[in-house]
């Protein structure tokens, strides 16, 4: 076992806690052929991004708001393929009174809607797409559920499965650790540890437990 020392739980949502890929993915390929894009391309780099600034990577700053909308109501549509993911229910309901908050690039009616379908229950703090004026890899949101916690960002360990989240627990100067849920673990070797997902964590004195 190998412990990381924290206080505090600071959780992504989409590929962390729940796994929304199919109707993500479905989505996007209905809208980029709407915009005359290429669907693999938009979809290499949006994981773990709010869709505005991903939006934002493909079209002019006067098409974004707009364009963000529609991908919103595409993914709106559907909620089959919504899981959570192996070992997140037990670990939250495990949480033995450590403090945790979400910070997910999703709005709070995607956040609502996902983890109202998988079966995850919802923290005090949540900090969502709304809350930030710029997403993953800035910080921001990161720095926003340790303050609302009431802990020091460094005390926190960061749990993310994408890069841009990766950079941004790191970025906010918290402890990071890597689902291998969505990224080939060479993806995410700027988190402190990587584990393949959630069932080889757990609580323990002082901080989270990784089982190896």
């Amino acid at each position: 076992m190998v412990t990381l020392p924290c206080t505090a739980v600071l959780f992504d949502v989409d590929g962390t806690l729940v796994d929304s890929t199919p109707l993500v993915e479905a989505a996007a390929r209905v809208w980029a052929a709407e915009y005359g894009l290429d669907a693999d391309e938009f979809l290499s780099g949006a994981h773990g991004r709010r869709t505005s600034d991903r939006v934002a990577d493909f079209l002019p700053a006067d098409r974004v708001a707009a364009a963000t909308a529609r991908l919103d109501a595409l993914e709106a549509e559907r909620t089959d393929g919504i899981t959570a993911l192996p070992g997140a229910l037990a670990l939250l309901t495990a949480m033995n009174g450590m403090p945790w908050a979400m910070v997910t690039s999703m709005d709070k009616e995607q956040l609502r809607v996902r983890t109202g379908v998988a079966g995850v229950p919802l923290p005090p703090v949540v900090i969502t797409a709304e809350d930030v004026p710029r997403g993953k890899p800035d910080p921001t949101g990161y720095l926003l559920g340790a303050s609302r916690l009431g802990v020091d960002p460094s005390a926190c360990v960061v749990i993310e499965d994408a890069p841009a989240g990766i950079a941004a627990g790191r970025a906010a100067g918290a402890t990071v650790l890597a689902v291998a849920t969505s990224h080939d673990r060479s993806e995410l070797t700027a988190a402190h540890a990587v584990v393949a997902d959630l069932t080889h964590v757990a609580t323990g004195p002082g901080g989270l437990r990784l089982a190896r």
